[in-house]
């Protein structure tokens, strides 16, 4: 009943998440999923806040979450806004602080999230891809000073490569006239948030998600953290969009996970050393492998096609992502699982190769 569409609708073409098989004995290292559950801090906290409190409404600003964020980054809560998982809060960043046609072209690296071309086709934003550099970095050097806004993941998807702070900041630095965006999805495997010097520079915006480190990808919530002026143009997106973003059980999911700081580091711990256990594991059978800073890493081998890798996991029921794109069209994209998942890996890797 295409019919029915607005030509809008017509030609939108839409993000296409990770596959999410929904049968038994799979062996899933293909969303970037923390393979270790929620601290029983945070289920107690559900089971906890569903009562009878569900009839009502939630907070539509969420205040005991953005104080809790607040303290955690040392930040006030007028610097915070929270949504409905991080593709929502970008959504609304792209909408709200990104659309500068009298500017420039919105820039952002030409291998990274997909969805950023995806929410510029959504608002109508001119865009402009920066080429990574040849061992897939991003070079900020690169980014010329007539933008609409610049946004980049810390550490880059599907790379996992990180940029230090001091190259970020060199970049705030000369970049003034337009908004920054720095996505850190996966900034808790390894690198260092730029969530410190949101006090020194007012055209800093840093989004966070708690899908990742924080094991709650099924509850749907993210955050962004910058100067009062730019979280106010983003409350008026939210207020004109939805104004109850965050229900009862997220709000206090999000709480209790932030609060039990040890389970936090403890499973990101782990996640980092079964990643640097696969990556010398991968070498050994010949593969390449991006030096990554996130909780997956991008590898491909000199002999085998990437695809033909994919399907033959597959087939013995594991599922890693495969991006038939340019430059990465021979790499796989590996989330680290648990050590028993991460052997298996290994295991028909050695088989198959």
């Amino acid at each position: 009943m295409s019919s029915y569409w607005s030509d809008f609708v017509k030609h939108l073409e839409p993000y296409s998440p990770g596959e999410q098989p929904q049968i038994n004995n799979i062996t899933k290292l293909n969303t970037n999923e923390n393979p270790y559950g929620p601290s029983p801090a945070v289920i107690n906290a559900i089971s906890e806040a569903a009562d009878d409190r569900l009839r009502l409404y939630p907070p539509p600003e969420a205040e005991q979450l953005k104080n809790t964020i607040a303290n955690y980054f040392d930040l006030s809560a007028a610097q915070i806004f929270v949504g409905n998982g991080s593709d929502e809060v970008l959504a609304h960043v792209f909408n709200g602080l990104l659309s500068h046609p009298d500017k420039g072209p919105l820039l952002f690296p030409d291998i990274s999230y997909s969805f950023y071309p995806v929410f510029c086709q959504l608002y109508g934003i001119n865009y402009e891809k920066i080429p990574l550099a040849d061992d897939f970095s991003v070079n900020l050097d690169q980014y010329p000073s007539n933008n609409g806004g610049i946004i980049f993941p810390n550490p880059n998807a599907p790379t996992g490569l990180l940029l230090g702070l001091e190259a970020i900041e060199n970049l705030l630095q000369k970049n003034t006239n337009s908004v920054v965006v720095v996505d850190e999805a996966y900034i808790d495997f390894g690198g260092q948030t730029a969530a410190s010097l949101i006090n020194r520079y007012d055209n800093l915006l840093v989004v966070q998600t708690m899908s990742k480190s924080r094991s709650l990808a099924g509850m749907r919530v993210g955050y962004a953290m910058g100067s009062e002026h730019l979280i106010e143009g983003l409350n008026r997106i939210k207020n004109s969009f939805n104004s109850y973003p965050l229900g009862h059980l997220q709000i206090a999911a999000a709480i209790a996970a932030f609060n039990d700081e040890q389970y936090f580091k403890n499973t990101s711990q782990q996640v980092i050393a079964e990643r640097e256990r696969v990556v010398d594991e991968l070498e050994s059978l010949g593969f390449e492998v991006l030096p990554s800073k996130a909780n997956f890493i991008l590898a491909q081998h000199p002999t085998n096609a990437a695809n033909e890798l994919a399907d033959s996991l597959r087939e013995k029921g594991i599922i890693v992502r495969y991006f038939a794109k340019p430059r990465i069209d021979q790499f796989l994209r590996i989330t680290i699982g648990t050590e028993s998942q991460n052997s298996l890996l290994i295991d028909s890797l050695k088989q198959l190769l």
